[in-house]
């Protein structure tokens, strides 16, 4: 079953900027796969003269990072949690890295543990997996090409998956599904309506599963949801956008836009 929300990031919006120091590539999931993953990405980095370093945007997403020229399989694998602002990575080096971006309501049944607990900027695989991320990870590096790459990910996301006997979709799932169909454009007291909780119960539910308030979620998609429409240029204008997305004026649109990906509205526009 295909998923309604795709997140964007940095090479895609920019990839003047990012053509000489990025090779970035994104890869769809096969079907079974589809609701649980956005994407399989790899980049490889150039530390070349003027990088402007790799933009990191908030996606409420979470990825598992295997970094292909690690020495060790032991430290090549580790999960980046839910980020709520843009943070910029500068390589000094050359950088080969592969990547499993997992939707956030699935991300708990796949690394067996809360989001809430991932708090630290990078947990490695086998904190969550133990020897079984060892072995994962060692077929990851000495896979020949992407499709094998992709294969060895899916055998193991299919064994996962199959195993799981948790129960019927949590409080935090069912909102996920109003908030991307709503493409984050809903306040956090219509939300728990719709859920029939109180928004106290809703916001102690985020925070025990994800580790992030329902507002902030709904922040991070709204805004996933502006980037597609500026990636794509279908919008007559910014204030038709603005106010399209449930932003009540032009500065708050640019304030959190400034926020989310740290550089101003106008460098991502198409047509001013």
């Amino acid at each position: 079953m295909m998923h309604p929300y795709r997140p964007l990031h940095a090479p895609q919006l920019q990839p003047k900027q990012h053509r000489h120091s990025h090779q970035f590539r994104e890869f769809a999931p096969n079907r079974r796969l589809a609701s649980h993953v956005a994407s399989y990405w790899t980049v490889d980095f150039q530390p070349v003269s003027g990088n402007q370093g790799h933009r990191v945007i908030p996606d409420g997403c979470v990825d598992i990072v295997v970094d292909l020229r690690a020495s060790s399989s032991r430290q090549a694998a580790y999960v980046v949690g839910l980020t709520t602002q843009v943070e910029v990575l500068r390589f000094t080096e050359v950088r080969s890295v592969w990547g499993i971006r997992l939707y956030s309501e699935s991300a708990r049944t796949i690394l067996k543990t809360p989001l809430s607990a991932l708090t630290a900027s990078r947990v490695f695989m086998e904190e969550l997996w133990g020897q079984e991320a060892l072995d994962w990870v060692e077929q990851l590096l000495t896979a020949q090409s992407v499709p094998d790459r992709i294969a060895v990910v899916e055998r193991q996301l299919d064994r996962i998956l199959a195993a799981d006997d948790s129960p019927a979709p949590t409080l935090v799932y069912q909102s996920m599904q109003y908030i991307y169909d709503c493409k984050g454009n809903l306040s956090v007291t219509d939300l728990a309506d719709k859920v029939n909780f109180s928004e106290r119960h809703l916001r102690r539910a985020f925070d025990r599963e994800l580790g992030l308030s329902p507002k902030e979620m709904l922040g991070i998609v709204r805004f996933q949801s502006v980037l597609e429409e500026l990636y794509s240029g279908d919008y007559s204008s910014l204030t038709d956008l603005a106010l399209q997305h449930g932003y009540y004026d032009q500065s708050h649109f640019a304030g959190a836009f400034m926020r989310y990906y740290g550089l101003p509205l106008k460098r991502l526009t198409k047509r001013e």
